[in-house]
């Protein structure tokens, strides 16, 4: 039964959803998922997993460009699977992003504008910080993988009782 189970889905896989629902480690979700994409010849499934957890990284940190450029190569990248897959369902995943991208993308748009305004007026090219009357970004609202299969329910639940410092380093103590 675990052999099975282990074949379904890969250890780093169920890591990887952990790390992204229940701790919101997106640096951490990066470092398991790109592995877990090298290994597997570059898979685009992977990829647009890996960058929506890179998307939520940089946007947590301030870096809305970098989110709006991450969240939209992984639509990208998922565009073409189908709405569940993997035991996930890709298609709220894609609602998520899609849902958060908009005032991220006109955020990041109104920002450039406003800088480019400011230095044109003064003969720059640097960007400068928006005025006063530019409201502030979206706020960070994380959102969830959405788990359809219920054997990956139960090994996402069973992996999330270890604590996160031991999942991240038990290749360590090998």
């Amino acid at each position: 039964m675990v052999g099975r189970e282990q074949e379904r889905y890969d250890e780093r896989f169920v890591h990887f959803i952990v790390l992204f629902n229940m701790d919101e480690d997106y640096f951490e979700c990066h470092e398991v998922m790109e592995e877990m994409w090298l290994e597997e010849g570059r898979n685009t499934l992977y990829q647009g997993l890996l960058q929506a957890a890179v998307g939520l990284h940089h946007w947590r940190n301030d870096n809305y460009s970098g989110a709006v450029k991450l969240f939209t190569q992984a639509e990208n990248k998922l565009a073409s699977y189908p709405d569940v897959l993997m035991g996930l369902d890709l298609g709220m995943l894609r609602q998520d992003m899609a849902r958060v991208l908009a005032p991220l993308h006109s955020w990041v748009n109104r920002m450039v504008d406003e800088g480019n305004r400011a230095s044109e007026a003064a003969g720059e090219t640097v960007l400068t910080k928006p005025g006063p009357e530019l409201a502030g970004p979206p706020p960070f609202a994380a959102f969830r993988l959405l788990v359809q299969d219920d054997e990956l329910r139960r090994l996402v639940g069973a992996m999330s009782q270890i604590p996160l410092e031991q999942r991240l380093h038990a290749e360590d103590e090998l």
